[in-house]
């Protein structure tokens, strides 16, 4: 059963229908959202306390983490109330900073992850000019044009959204106000809504994920151009974990934007844009530090430092 809501209230139905995948649910989604509390703050910390991690790549990373943070925070805490019991109700306004705080996050994270592609992009195929090309500045410059793109998107796109005339009954069939699930809720005319979400899928989703493709594509014949099994290596690790961020994001992010009218794609998209939310920030600190050898010596010596402070 879900629980009525006044007028002005919507309810995240979620998967309402099955209350026992609920309960596994909110084990899995609390569980994530402290992997994501966890590892992306630790990243933030060594990147910030760690002077060998004072580079473009880690300036980045953090970005990402801080970033990851803030995305889960807007909508996971309303999640573990709406799977836990039976009221699935958020205010009109709580759905409305929900909604343009996930564009807003979303959205500099799709033109943060092209940066950090061009960030690995001239440090593979330009390694003697690297710290000439990607310096402090130019990164600063980067990520304020990333955060400045996503407030543009949301600020665009959100308005439009809410003044559709909703259904009367105002279930969203979804875990989060998103703009796709926020259409379909509407009773009118929403072709204006469906174009505007095309085009900005398309400069947001496909334009950059193609950016990405072609800097990996310069990133792949110059690997082999090289004989040394070394710089192999080198290259492998220094590109891997962020393609693994951007496949994992990007398949999740078009799964829910860009997928079709039936009601077997938007059950799919129900469990993509729930990894899309959940799923990729927790397993991003993961990726990254797995294969990552200088953020390892970094906590290391950062818990070596903690240990002779307490010693003392």
């Amino acid at each position: 059963m879900v629980n009525q809501s006044s007028p002005a209230d919507f309810l995240l139905l979620g998967f309402s229908e099955h209350p026992g995948l609920e309960r596994i649910l909110f084990v899995l989604v609390l569980a994530s959202y402290l992997m994501t509390l966890v590892g992306n703050t630790l990243i933030i910390l060594l990147s910030m306390l760690e002077p060998r991690l004072y580079s473009p790549m880690y300036f980045f990373l953090s970005n990402l983490s801080f970033l990851d943070l803030c995305f889960t925070t807007s909508c996971v805490p309303q999640m573990l109330v709406n799977l836990w019991g039976p009221n699935k109700t958020i205010s009109f306004l709580g759905c409305s900073v929900q909604l343009f705080t996930f564009l807003f996050l979303g959205t500099t994270e799709c033109v943060l992850l092209t940066v950090m592609a061009f960030d690995r992009y001239v440090a593979v195929c330009q390694p003697l000019h690297y710290t000439t090309i990607i310096h402090p500045r130019l990164c600063r410059q980067l990520a304020a044009v990333a955060w400045v793109i996503g407030l543009v998107e949301s600020v665009v796109q959100t308005p439009p959204t809410l003044r559709l005339p909703f259904c009367s009954h105002r279930q969203v069939d979804d875990f989060v106000c998103e703009v796709p699930a926020l259409i379909r809720l509407s009773c009118g005319d929403t072709s204006y809504n469906e174009i505007q979400m095309a085009v900005a899928s398309i400069f947001i989703l496909v334009v950059p994920l193609s950016l990405i493709l072609i800097s990996y594509g310069a990133i792949a014949r110059a690997v082999l151009r090289i004989n040394s099994a070394t710089a192999w290596r080198k290259a492998l690790g220094t590109c891997s974990s962020h393609l693994t961020v951007v496949t994992l994001f990007y398949s999740s992010a078009m799964a829910v934007y860009l997928q079709p009218k039936n009601p077997y794609a938007q059950k799919r998209g129900k469990f993509f844009g729930l990894f899309y939310a959940v799923g990729t920030p927790s397993l991003n600190p993961l990726i990254y530090t797995l294969r990552n050898k200088e953020i390892k010596r970094a906590f290391r010596r950062l818990l070596g430092k903690d240990m002779d402070s307490r010693e003392s």
